[in-house]
């Protein structure tokens, strides 16, 4: 079993910066590629990044690219999202994930990840 806890979520003005967190408690989590992802009211959730277990590989969507930085620190259990220049389109509940599977390519698909945490909401102001 798989617990993800979401942290560091908030108010920002456009321009501004957050940085999430995602700590995770069970077994094995350095062997587990990682995501983020986000979901607004009446919309699919949608892929933001992933990192791979070794935190070596990383992978954004193309609307974060630039902006967004995700990292892992095995050692403590925990996922980080860094989000600089926010916009007020990337407001959304943000959500970390673990990936089915402990190897391949990292993925984007919501149904290749099989535990959430609860969420953070983003909130940007314009």
């Amino acid at each position: 079993q798989v617990q993800l806890v979401e942290s560091g979520g908030g108010l920002v003005q456009a321009g501004g910066s957050l940085r999430l967190s995602c700590a995770a408690s069970g077994r094995n989590f350095s062997d587990y590629h990682m995501g983020w992802f986000r979901q607004t009211p009446g919309k699919e959730r949608e892929f933001v990044s992933a990192i791979s277990w070794s935190g070596r590989n990383t992978y954004y969507a193309d609307f974060v690219k630039g902006r967004f930085t995700i990292s892992r620190d095995n050692a403590k259990n925990t996922v980080y999202l860094q989000m600089n220049n926010l916009r007020p389109e990337d407001t959304a509940v943000y959500y970390c994930s673990k990936d089915r599977s402990r190897s391949g390519s990292l993925k984007t698909a919501v149904t290749a990840y099989d535990y959430w945490g609860q969420g953070t909401q983003v909130t940007v102001s314009s």
